[in-house]
């Protein structure tokens, strides 16, 4: 009995740190798209809403957004700040995102597509928490580069 009382109380104890984290993550939260500040080159989808959620010991960040024509758009993904790559639901572009924490307000993020980098990026909070920058380099299937700006304001 002492001992499911201990395994109990360490399972709660790590729930608690999770939570935490998450709490203290300056990217949690839900972030809408400023599009006036933001740089998209033509033909670019746009993810108007993002949302970063603590899961458990994770976190999970769904992303709404819209094609060049009109046609809307949701991937999902959950997993854990630390480089490790984690599946992504209802994206064409890739299949596998990993973040990792580059410091308090910074993450760095890679984007695979069978395995094989088609992108790279950089999201960065503002000291005030208010304003979100996130800047990627992708691949599109044809080879080309492609290169946005997404500034998002904290809702």
């Amino acid at each position: 009995m002492k001992k499911k009382t201990i395994l109990l109380t360490l399972a709660a104890m790590f729930a608690v740190v999770a939570v935490c984290f998450a709490a203290d993550n300056p990217n949690m939260g839900t972030w809408k798209l400023n599009e006036a500040k933001s740089k998209f080159p033509a033909g670019a989808t746009k993810n108007n809403m993002v949302v970063y959620a603590a899961a458990g010991d994770s976190v999970k960040v769904t992303v709404d957004g819209v094609t060049a024509d009109g046609k809307a758009v949701h991937d999902e993904w959950t997993g854990k700040f630390d480089g490790k790559d984690y599946p992504v639901t209802g994206e064409p572009t890739y299949d596998s995102r990993s973040y990792k924490q580059v410091d308090a307000r910074t993450l760095s993020m890679t984007l695979k597509k069978d395995g094989k980098v088609v992108g790279t990026g950089r999201i960065a909070v503002s000291a005030d928490g208010k304003t979100r920058t996130v800047t990627v380099t992708l691949t599109d299937a044809m080879g080309k580069k492609m290169s946005s700006t997404a500034v998002y304001d904290k809702q």
